[in-house]
Order: structure tokens, then C-alpha cells, then sequence
């Protein structure tokens, strides 16, 4: 039996409910029949959002939401996608599908998006084909309510009152597709933009984001020590991105390897964060900077008959998985980790939604992150939990878990099993607390299992009672390919 540690003595870091945000780029059908359908459609809809996919990410508690991209960002111009539709320019978007591009989604919709959900904005600008005055622009355009041009245009197209932006990137993966700049040379140009990103108003001053490394790269940490050791003082939080990926199989046929492998990358997540932590604590030991980990997830071959510059995938119990363990791994790191957007929301990648005309699946990773909706703005408590290493050729262990309090002080705990085919036995004390109530409930299923249109509860959150209530904690078996949550008063 594993024997799994909880202290609520030990109270560690806020986990900011930040990481528990969706990012949304213009790519294949994630924000065109996936959020948004215009106010014309026959799909429901309210102001040109599809109203089953707000109605999902307001249920899942979605805190954040990035836009406009990704690669896509560093190619946008956001005076494209302002003022009368009919007479906004069109763009032929190369990088994604070769399809055409017609803004009638730009910055106006994307607040109104986030209005409905109740989401905070994280909004990605455009260093590599854009301008620092382009750039401060779009920051004045969007937050500042003084007498100028971009605030007169604003008002203009019908937006009176600044939005709210919480978290602005200084353009996105410039060591590739942002434009495959060296370490150093994108430093100093982070500095420059970021210098001229004025505040307009101390109450709505978003959090400048610079352009971190991926896990996914050579040699990323020189360029997260780069950058911070050139650009630290100048920013608020620095980025991570990092795939678990398979291209060699598609998202629901796969392997019993390739099940295996996903979840060993996964997990290498804990690894990224703590390399990339241990550099910036370098230069901030006081942590002020975030590591914001604005793309994560599973990427898998496409779908078969599908354009693959869409990166269109299905999701299945082995994407639940990654999403409970990253997760945990997150709250395991929440005083550094303070935001994070899994890519990406619907149609495209780990989504936590798939459309079809009218019709809206919810996927196995939405129930996770609905599940994890009790982790929000928790105290993170010591914890630890034994477990076996299911791979010889990396490290994978069996159980996963994290444990938080909340302010009312019942206890959260979600432990992930990443095994295929066993079952574990877990015995848990938590020290100093006596128990007087447990309830629990669980995401499972066969690895291979999904939910798709006709079908769309194969996988979805069951209550659990496979557990005994003890004085100190309980005891559990926790089934093989399961997210369970335990709520202990």
C-alpha cells in the first residue's frame, strides 16, 4: 500500500487560479466555428459567441484566456481587426492552413469573449513583423481612458470604457516562429518594446510577459539565462512552453508505448519547471518575476482526413491524464508557476471543447479542469506520496498528486494514476486534522476512450466511493487511467 503524507501544517505557496487558463490562437477552428460564429449564425449565440461553448468555460471556471496566438501573433496586425467588418482588410495566414484570414474576430471580440465567460485577458503582441509604436498603440487603444487618438478611435467603434488587461506578451516564441532570433538579440529588443509600453492607468496595468524558452528546444536553458540576466529587471513574468507530444501516432490510436511515452514527457514538465526556476532564481531570488507556461499539452498527428495545418485531435482518457498530472505539478510549483494556458481551448490540440456545426463536445480534459476548479486560489499544503516508476527508460511514477487547503480549511487532494492496467492501493494521513467528513469523484475510463458527437458522456466526472474514511485520512484504491478528487472536511 502507498502511503500518501498530507500536513496542513505546512502551508506553502497561493495557488493563483491563473494556471488554470485556455489559450485560443487563430488556428484551424479554434476561434472560427469554435467560440466564434457571428451574430448571423443559426448556432446560438450571443453577440457572435456560440453560447454552449461560453456556457462550458464559465462551468469549468476558465480564470484566463491568451490571444491572439502563438505564431499567429507575431503576424498580426490588430488595426486589421478593428471597426466595421465589411471593411476590415482580409490576410492569407500561411503559418496556419493556408486559409483566409478576414478579422471579423479582432480585439472588440475578444472582449466581449472574455466578458461572457467572466475570464481575465491575456493578450500576445507582435515583435516580429510589428513596431513598438504599433505595439504601445494596442496598449493604449485597449487600457487608457485619457483624451488621445487611439482613445477617441476606441470610442469610436463602440467601446467607451478601457478593458481590463491582465497579462500583455512581448511577442511569442522569437527563438522560431517569432523570429528566430538569438537569445541576446531578442533581450534587448523585449527591453525596448517594453519600455515603450506605457501605463496609461496604475489600476489596469497588465503584467508585461517576455518570451521564455521551450522545453521541446536545445539548449533552452542559455536562453532562459539569457534573457533574464538582460531583461529580468524588465519584466513581469516569463514565459514557458512545453508539448508532450506524439507524431508518430494520432491522439486517440495509439500504442501501448506510445501511451507510455505521452505520460513520460508529461511528466518531464516538473523537470522544465524546475531547471527554468532555478535560473530565474538566479536573477530574482525574491520571486517576483512568473513563470508563466502559456502553451502546454499533448500534440499528436492530426486526425485523418483533416487539413493537418489545423492540428485537429481528438481527446481521450490519456489526455485527462496529462491534464490532472500537469496540473499537480503546477500547484506543486505555485510559488513560481502563476499562470498557464493549456493549448488550446476548442478544435484544436488538448481542447477542452470540440464543435460540429451546432453540436459541442465536451472533452475528457474539460472534466479534469472543472474537477480542479476546487484547487483555485487554495493555500498549497505539504504533501508527498510514495509510488513506483512505471518506465525503465525515464521516470513516470504511478501516482500523481497534490493536496491544498481552502479558506474554510477543507482540504483538497487530486492524485492521478498514470498506469495503463493497475489498480494502487493508498493509504493517507493527514497530520494534525481530524476527519469528519469525505466526499470524492473521479475521471476514468479505458486509455483509448473519448467523447465524440452522438456520444458525449463516454468520459465524464462519476462520484467516487472506492475509499474508507479513517480518524486521519482514508484509504483508497485509485483505478488505473483516473483523476480522482477527494474533498476532506
Amino acid at each position: 500500500m502507498e502511503k500518501y503524507l498530507i500536513n496542513p501544517n505546512q502551508k506553502l505557496s497561493k495557488i493563483n487560479r491563473d494556471i488554470y487558463g485556455c489559450f485560443s490562437e487563430h488556428l484551424g477552428r479554434c476561434i472560427y466555428e469554435g467560440t466564434y460564429v457571428g451574430e448571423d449564425s443559426p448556432i446560438p449565440n450571443v453577440n457572435g459567441m456560440r453560447t454552449d461553448v461560453v456556457t462550458a468555460l464559465k462551468d469549468m471556471g476558465l480564470p484566463v484566456l491568451r490571444w491572439p496566438g502563438g505564431c499567429f501573433a507575431d503576424e498580426y496586425h490588430w488595426k486589421d481587426g478593428i471597426g466595421k467588418k465589411e471593411e476590415r482588410p482580409t490576410m492569407f495566414d500561411v503559418y496556419w492552413g493556408g486559409v483566409v484570414e478576414n478579422n471579423s474576430f479582432g480585439t472588440h471580440e475578444f472582449f466581449e469573449l472574455c466578458k461572457q465567460v467572466g475570464c481575465e485577458a491575456y493578450v500576445a503582441g507582435n515583435v516580429c513583423s510589428g513596431t513598438a509604436q504599433e505595439m504601445n498603440d494596442w496598449i493604449e487603444y485597449m487600457t487608457s481612458d485619457k483624451p488621445s487618438t487611439m482613445t477617441k478611435l476606441r470610442k469610436e467603434n463602440g467601446q467607451e470604457k478601457p478593458w481590463r488587461v491582465k497579462y500583455f506578451g512581448v511577442g511569442n516564441e522569437s527563438y522560431g516562429c517569432g523570429g528566430n532570433m538569438e537569445p541576446e538579440y531578442y533581450a534587448d529588443e523585449y527591453r525596448r518594446y517594453a519600455t515603450y509600453l506605457r501605463t496609461y492607468d496604475l489600476n489596469n496595468k497588465p503584467l508585461k510577459v517576455a518570451c521564455g524558452p521551450s522545453g521541446n528546444m536545445p539548449g533552452y536553458c542559455h536562453w532562459a539565462d539569457v534573457v533574464m540576466k538582460k531583461a529580468g529587471g524588465y519584466m513581469d513574468a516569463l514565459s514557458l512552453h512545453y508539448y508532450a507530444g506524439d507524431h508518430t501516432e494520432r491522439a486517440r490510436e495509439f500504442s501501448d508505448e506510445g501511451f507510455y511515452r505521452v505520460m513520460k514527457n508529461a511528466y518531464q514538465m516538473d523537470e522544465h519547471i524546475q531547471r527554468t526556476s532555478e535560473i530565474m532564481n538566479r536573477y530574482d531570488p525574491q520571486k517576483r518575476v512568473v513563470l508563466a507556461v502559456d502553451e502546454w499539452g499533448v500534440w499528436c498527428k492530426p486526425e485523418e482526413g483533416t487539413n493537418p495545418r489545423f492540428l485537429y485531435q481528438q481527446n481521450t482518457v490519456r489526455d485527462a491524464l496529462v491534464a490532472g498530472l500537469t496540473l499537480n505539478i503546477f500547484n506543486k510549483h505555485s510559488d513560481r508557476v502563476r499562470m498557464a494556458t493549456l493549448a488550446q481551448t476548442v478544435n484544436v490540440l488538448q481542447s477542452v471543447a470540440l464543435t460540429d456545426g451546432e453540436a459541442m463536445v465536451r472533452t475528457p480534459t474539460y472534466y479534469v479542469f472543472k474537477m480542479y476548479k476546487d484547487h483555485h486560489d487554495n493555500t498549497l499544503l505539504g504533501s508527498y506520496i510514495t509510488a513506483k516508476n512505471l518506465c525503465e527508460d525515464g521516470n513516470l511514477p504511478q501516482l500523481i498528486e497534490s493536496a491544498s487547503m481552502k479558506e474554510d480549511g477543507t482540504i483538497v487532494s487530486t492524485i492521478v494514476n498514470t498506469s495503463m492496467s493497475e489498480s494502487a492501493e493508498v493509504h493517507c494521513q493527514i497530520a494534525d486534522f481530524k476527519v469528519k467528513e469525505i466526499t470524492a469523484e473521479i475521471v476514468t475510463g479505458d486509455a483509448h476512450d473519448y467523447n465524440d458527437f452522438g456520444e458525449e458522456e463516454v468520459v465524464k466526472t462519476c462520484g467516487f466511493e472506492n475509499f474508507k474514511k479513517t480518524e486521519d485520512g482514508f484509504t483508497a484504491t485509485i483505478p488505473p487511467c483516473s483523476v480522482v478528487k477527494f474533498l476532506i472536511k
